[in-house]
C-alpha cells in the first residue's frame, strides 16, 4: 500500500471511529476506560496524530461492539511485507516519537544504518532471496532513517557496544563509511552516540537490545527483540524498569566525546585495512 493510500485509510480508521464512538453515546474519556487508555489517546487516534497498537484496537472492537472492523483494518494498516509482522507497529511509532533511546548490542541500529551496511546485513540473514528482495528490505531501512532528517526530528540516543563497532559488516570499507556516517551524526547533533566499551564487562542489558520511545500526550512503550521476534511493551511498570536499565547502560558508557574519538578511531582502523587489500 501506497504512503498516501495508506494515510488516508488511517485517516478513515479515525473518522469511522469517532462515528461509531458518537453513535454509541460515550466521551473519548469513558471509551478511553473501557480499553484502557486515557480518553486523549482515543482523541489522537480520531485525528490521525497517532496510530493505535493491534491490542488497542481489538480493545475498541469490544468496547464498541464493531465485529471486528477496527482489528480487521489495523491489520491491513500494518501490513507492510518489507517489515516482520512484530516490528511494523515500531515503524509507525518511530514516526510520531518525540525522543527514541536504543542500546544496540551487536548491531548499528536500522535508524543508523548506511545502504552498504544494511544490504550486508539482510544478505548474511537472507543468503538465497534475490536482489529484489534485498533491495526494498534496505529501501525500507533508509526510509526509516529520514525521520532524523526531518525539522521536528526526535531526540535520538543510542549506546552501542563496542561490538558494534569491531563486526566487519560488509567488509573493512563498508565499515569504515558506516562509522564514518555514524560520526557524522553526532557532530550534527542528529544524535547521541555512546560506547559501552568491552572493559565495562557485564552490564544491564546482557539480554539483547532496548528501544525506547516517548510522545507527546501518550505513555511511553519499550520495544525488545530477538532474532525471530520482538516485543512492543506499553505497560507502566515494565516500562519504567527498561527505563532503568537504559539509565544504567548511559552511565557505564564513554562519554560522547570518547565515544566519538573511539568510533573514529574504529573508522580509520578500517579504512587502512581497506586500503591494503
Amino acid at each position: 500500500m501506497a504512503n498516501g493510500s495508506r494515510q488516508a485509510a488511517w485517516e478513515f480508521f479515525g473518522t469511522e471511529l469517532k462515528r461509531r464512538r458518537e453513535d454509541a453515546g460515550i466521551t473519548q474519556v469513558e471509551l478511553g476506560a473501557r480499553v484502557f487508555v486515557s480518553g486523549g489517546y482515543i482523541g489522537q487516534f480520531e485525528q490521525t496524530i497517532r496510530k493505535p497498537q493491534l491490542d488497542v484496537a481489538q480493545r475498541i472492537d469490544d468496547a464498541l461492539q464493531t465485529d471486528g472492523i477496527f482489528e480487521r483494518l489495523c491489520r491491513k494498516l500494518i501490513d507492510d511485507p518489507r517489515y516482520a509482522d512484530y516490528f511494523a507497529g515500531v515503524v509507525e511509532l518511530e514516526r510520531l516519537a518525540t525522543r527514541i533511546c536504543e542500546f544496540a548490542p551487536t548491531v548499528i541500529p536500522g535508524l543508523l544504518q548506511t545502504k552498504d551496511y544494511a544490504g550486508a546485513v539482510t544478505i548474511a540473514a537472507n543468503p538465497f532471496k534475490p536482489d529484489s528482495y534485498v533491495d526494498e528490505i534496505v529501501t525500507a531501512r533508509l526510509e526509516r532513517s529520514l525521520i532524523l532528517d526531518d525539522a521536528t526530528r526526535p531526540e535520538y540516543w543510542v549506546t552501542l557496544h563496542e561490538n558494534v563497532l569491531r563486526i566487519p559488516v560488509g567488509g573493512p570499507r563498508a565499515m569504515a563509511t558506516q562509522l564514518e556516517h555514524v560520526a557524522g551524526l553526532m557532530r550534527e547533533r542528529a544524535a547521541v552516540v555512546t560506547v559501552l566499551p568491552y572493559s565495562a564487562g557485564a552490564h544491564a542489558a546482557m539480554g539483547g537490545m532496548l528501544k525506547l520511545m516517548s510522545f507527546d500526550d501518550a505513555p511511553p512503550v519499550a520495544y525488545t527483540e530477538t532474532e525471530y521476534s520482538g516485543t512492543l511493551i506499553d505497560a507502566p511498570a515494565v516500562v519504567m524498569h527498561a527505563q532503568r536499565t537504559y539509565d544504567l547502560l548511559r552511565v557505564a558508557a564513554l562519554s560522547p566525546k570518547a565515544s566519538l574519538a573511539l568510533i573514529e578511531s574504529a573508522a580509520e582502523d578500517f579504512r587502512r585495512c581497506a586500503s591494503t587489500t
